[in-house]
């Protein structure tokens, strides 16, 4: 019995000794020993950034990082939330979203434990017709065949957003929720007049559809970004420039949201500081965005709280 009970306390002493050793999965300091990017699909921007970025993220700090696929913005934040993931790529108008528990978090509730690490790029608001259309504003998909995106996509709350804006609401449309693939091919068939799609230009599938169809992609007026802007201060002014799209040869002025990263709030000062200067430093290595990837942007339409690690590298670059 007595041996029994020398083994029980040995194997209860080795378990706590390892536990103390591990932290739980942190190290002495507090912060983990192994880190998580969550990004989005293997065919779409986020992943392959993240993969780059882990490896400067580790190259600066020590901590073994690794960017893991998943299902992009909503779930990122979930993840985030139950610390699966320590820093998360995502719409910023998503993580507004998440910080409210409004929209696709209603359910949820409020995820209240990360903070904004920095903005990317634009991912932006296309509203795409086919060239012969008679679709030329906003006003004018009223009573028509419009896909808002898929359902509880980030895309058919900014259609919501820019109808309001008009003055209009999905009951003014012939509303369809589609995923955008299947939304090209029904402009392509005829069996749709419009659709919302949020995403980098220029868009694959709207490429695709400029080559055979030809589109138009509906601008957005003046004073109506500027109202939007105000009440949704996620939002930034955006010019799809001529061309992008072979039939579009004029500019196209709409609005975007910006692709952000986010970080759990309770990471160190340090190691968001190392991390955000690695990421920023470093861009000429990415393999995507290169070019709208700046640390002067860094801070524009973020709405959220900015983590004080990279608040601190803004405050050196002089990034307000």
């Amino acid at each position: 019995m007595k041996k029994a009970k020398l083994l029980f306390s040995s194997i209860v002493l080795a378990g706590m000794t390892l536990l103390a050793a591990c932290g739980g999965g942190n190290n002495a300091g507090g912060d983990p020993s192994q880190m998580v990017i969550a990004t989005g699909g293997t065919g779409g921007t986020y992943y392959p950034l993240g993969g780059a970025m882990a490896e400067q993220i580790k190259a600066a700090t020590g901590i073994a990082t690794t960017a893991e696929v998943t299902g992009a913005s909503a779930e990122n934040m979930r993840l985030i939330k139950n610390g699966d993931a320590h820093i998360a790529f995502v719409q910023g108008d998503i993580a507004d979203y998440a910080s409210k528990g409004v929209n696709m978090f209603s359910e949820d509730g409020k995820i209240e434990n990360f903070q904004a690490l920095g903005a990317l790029y634009n991912e932006t608001i296309q509203i795409v017709v086919a060239a012969d259309s008679n679709i030329n504003s906003v006003a004018d998909l009223k009573g028509k065949r419009v896909s808002v995106g898929s359902p509880g996509s980030g895309t058919e709350v900014n259609a919501e957003q820019i109808l309001e804006a008009y003055g209009m609401t999905f009951d003014d449309l012939q509303l369809q929720r589609l995923s955008f693939a299947d939304s090209a091919k029904a402009i392509q068939d005829g069996q749709l007049d419009a659709a919302f799609q949020t995403a980098g230009y220029p868009t694959a599938a709207i490429t695709e559809l400029a080559a055979t169809k030809g589109v138009k992609i509906i601008p957005l007026d003046a004073d109506k970004i500027q109202s939007l802007i105000e009440k949704y201060p996620y939002y930034v002014e955006t010019t799809i420039p001529g061309n992008t799209y072979q039939t579009v040869p004029d500019d196209v002025t709409t609005v975007s949201v910006r692709a952000i990263l986010v970080v759990k709030s309770d990471l160190s000062e340090d190691l968001v500081y190392k991390a955000t200067k690695a990421i920023f430093e470093n861009t000429d290595k990415l393999p995507a965005k290169k070019e709208e990837i700046k640390v002067e942007n860094a801070l524009q339409g973020i709405s959220l709280p900015v983590h004080p690690g990279a608040k601190k590298y803004y405050d050196e670059q002089g990034v307000k």
